[in-house]
């Protein structure tokens, strides 16, 4: 992955989406979780950690041959997050709430939301490519849920 194929990638996906977001492209997530790509709404900006997200597409597909694609669908999730009107009220309501479960409901509800959005702005990628994805990233969302309700 280059740099001029990100940047043509954020701007077509910028011109799909009508998002007016500042992107930023960086090599690593600070702290060393593997995190592709993040949102934050009080600078409106989206960063995307590049190596990361090579790092994600080689664990997930065994190989880089559509880490284009990969950087795509991650960049297309966190354009959602900028696009849902009810974030702001759904982090609102993740910080006030004391009930562990209900907090991790809120917060899979935002990562659901994220993946609505994205889907319009990637409808050319692979369908079944762009599932794989979306289930590995809402699996731990699910499974800390079922957890705590099993608890």
């Amino acid at each position: 992955m280059n740099k001029a194929e990100l940047n043509q990638i954020v701007q077509e996906l910028l011109r799909r989406s009508g998002s007016t977001v500042t992107v930023a492209l960086e090599s690593y997530f600070p702290g060393g979780r593997l995190v592709g790509g993040k949102y934050a709404m009080n600078s409106h900006t989206v960063t995307m950690y590049t190596e990361v997200i090579r790092q994600q597409c080689l664990q997930l597909f065994g190989s880089l041959e559509q880490v284009e694609a990969y950087f795509a669908v991650v960049f297309a999730h966190e354009l959602g997050h900028a696009a849902d009107q009810t974030l702001q009220e759904l982090c609102s309501r993740m910080d006030t709430s004391e009930n562990e479960l209900v907090r991790k409901q809120i917060a899979l509800q935002a990562e659901e939301n994220a993946w609505h959005y994205a889907a319009a702005w990637i409808a050319d990628i692979d369908p079944a490519f762009v599932r794989v994805i979306v289930e590995q990233s809402l699996a731990a969302y699910r499974t800390e849920i079922a957890s705590s309700e099993i608890a």
